[in-house]
């Protein structure tokens, strides 16, 4: 199937690792420019030239601490000065740290809004006018499987993720005439780093092996494994694609099956 990507310009943020990286691969096998970023250039230099090598498209990478509007004010003016247009934001951010709620302090809350809900907003607010413009766009946000079913000590996830779905339905539906559609994408448990530091955390707390947490997650997965970082990028590749131009608004989950709700 051609997901007709060939030559569209993309941002993917939290690029150099896990989810982030797997969705920037896939958009540049399917024949996109990318814009990577990340908070360390050391993480990003070597995707940037791997990606190169592998695919041949535009590969550009720039450090962006995402809980700064300075920042995400210069990713987003220096992607279109190197690619001319952006047709395609993929939001994500690595998970803020696990607690129990009442040892969260305000700035853990602080910061947590700001990379994970703001990040959004700022960026969002900063592409929107040429997406109109150019009567094109695709706003992705990865979100996680806590916007259907909280998990316990991730409550920052659980509050922060939930306002990007509401953020997401309301863009969604004033953008839709510029043909601009606006989804989330939510993983269930995927391994990443993220994952692999929970099961040491749980570990810790638990006494027993980061082998059997990582092993105790699957158990109410129908699938019995763990997510790929690489089936995200899949998901969120078609939905950049114009054969996905009649969805939007939506949170699609890809956990297989984790989540028990209807809707």
């Amino acid at each position: 199937m051609d997901l007709g990507l060939q030559g569209k310009n993309a941002i993917v943020t939290a690029s150099s690792k896990g989810i982030g990286k797997a969705c920037a691969e896939t958009l540049a096998r399917e024949g996109c420019n990318v814009m990577l970023c990340s908070r360390n250039s050391i993480n990003l230099i070597p995707v940037a030239d791997e990606f190169i090598r592998n695919y041949g498209t535009n590969i550009q990478w720039f450090e962006c601490d995402l809980k700064k509007a300075d920042h995400i004010e210069a990713l987003v003016k220096e992607t279109f000065r190197v690619f001319g247009s952006i047709d395609i934001v993929v939001n994500n951010c690595g998970g803020p740290p696990s607690n129990f709620i009442l040892n969260y302090k305000e700035d853990d809350w602080d910061n947590a809004y700001r990379e994970i809900l703001l990040s959004v907003v700022r960026i969002t607010n900063l592409v929107i006018d040429s997406m109109r413009e150019n009567n094109f766009g695709r706003i992705i946000n990865i979100t996680s499987v806590t916007v259907k079913q909280p998990i316990q000590r991730l409550v920052l996830s659980n509050v922060f993720r939930n306002a990007i779905v509401g953020f997401a339905k309301t863009l969604a539906n004033e953008v839709a005439p510029f043909n601009i559609t606006v989804n989330n994408v939510a993983p269930g448990y995927t391994l990443t780093k993220r994952v692999y530091d929970l099961a040491v955390e749980q570990s810790r707390l638990t006494g027993k092996s980061h082998e059997e947490i990582l092993h105790s997650f699957t158990q109410d997965i129908p699938m019995k494994r763990l997510g790929k970082p690489e089936e995200v990028g899949d998901l969120v590749a078609f939905l950049a694609s114009v054969r996905a131009s009649y969805i939007t608004g939506q949170t699609i989950v890809i956990d297989g099956g984790y989540v028990k709700s209807l809707i």
